[in-house]
């Protein structure tokens, strides 16, 4: 029932919607709703790690919000004048506020990304369009990883000879690192020769060339697809009726809040919270399983 056990299409258009869906809507419900979703998830799939990275992220758009007022004056909600008097206005801040939300909510997203779409994933999808350009990005993927973990290699057999980038002056340091560097470009020169010679092998470039594929489109996908294209109803009825829209120049001005709206913003905060509702009954289900299994297992007293 997790939300990565799905088809990769399912996550794919799942993450642009809402992604899309936060970078267009700047109405403050909408994007309050996006922000909580994205945060809440991103803790749930990473942990203690997406806290910290979320919890930083917060001072930082205070910051882009107070600069941003200080530098762009438009509005008719004068706060106080800044240091070369030109006005700061109400309606700047806001916005100022909504951009940085805006920015932190995709990053926070963007960590489920990174999460739940995987290498495999990526190269199925792409593989349906291009099987060459899924093989080059596999290739690419593949290469960060190895890239990292030979860095990390390099650097302990440096340190063991008293060369590494803690070892000497700030000048033995410098040399060290560009020593360190040398090594790791030519050793990545080489292993793209060696995948290349790999390709070429077993028969890169052929035509009529396919992409294998695990994945399957099941009647699970099916029933899950219908959920998640009855909210995106639900969410372009609001696009339709101006349920989104909200401008911030010259005053702040946006359509009365009714129970269609209340309506709209549940839609749209079930639709976030797929995902992260399939991971919570995934993982209960299978601590019930796992439960009964381990009560099975329990041998009867006589």
């Amino acid at each position: 029932m997790r939300f990565d056990s799905y088809h990769p299409a399912i996550n794919f258009i799942f993450f642009t919607i809402a992604i899309g869906c936060t970078i267009w809507f700047h109405h403050p419900v909408f994007l309050a709703i996006s922000y909580v979703c994205a945060f809440a998830y991103s803790i749930k799939l990473k942990g203690i790690k997406a806290l910290i990275l979320n919890l930083v992220l917060i001072p930082l758009l205070v910051v882009y919000a107070g600069w941003y007022a200080y530098y762009n004056h438009f509005g008719v909600t004068n706060l106080k004048r800044n240091i070369i008097g030109n006005q700061i206005t109400l309606e700047a801040l806001v916005f100022g506020f909504v951009i940085g939300f805006t920015v932190a909510a995709v990053i926070m997203w963007l960590e489920c990304v990174h999460e739940l779409i995987t290498a495999d994933k990526v190269v199925y999808l792409l593989g349906r369009v291009s099987p060459k350009l899924s093989l080059f990005v596999s290739i690419l993927l593949r290469m960060v990883p190895r890239t990292k973990a030979r860095g990390q290699k390099i650097n302990t057999a440096q340190r063991g000879i008293g060369r590494g980038t803690c070892d000497g002056n700030i000048l033995r340091r410098i040399l060290n690192v560009f020593r360190e560097l040398s090594i790791l470009i030519m050793w990545l020169i080489e292993s793209l020769v060696e995948s290349s010679v790999s390709m070429r092998c077993r028969g890169y470039g052929l035509k009529g060339r396919t992409a294998y594929s695990i994945y399957r489109f099941d009647n699970r996908d099916r029933s899950f697809v219908i959920g998640l294209f009855a909210c995106i109803s639900m969410i372009i009825a609001a696009v339709l009726l101006d349920q989104t829209q909200i401008h911030y120049n010259p005053q702040i001005i946006f359509n009365r809040i009714t129970a269609v709206s209340v309506f709209f913003y549940v839609a749209y905060a079930v639709f976030l919270l797929l995902p992260m509702a399939l991971q919570i009954i995934g993982e209960k289900r299978f601590d019930r399983l796992i439960a009964k299994g381990a009560e099975n297992l329990v041998p009867e007293r006589s």
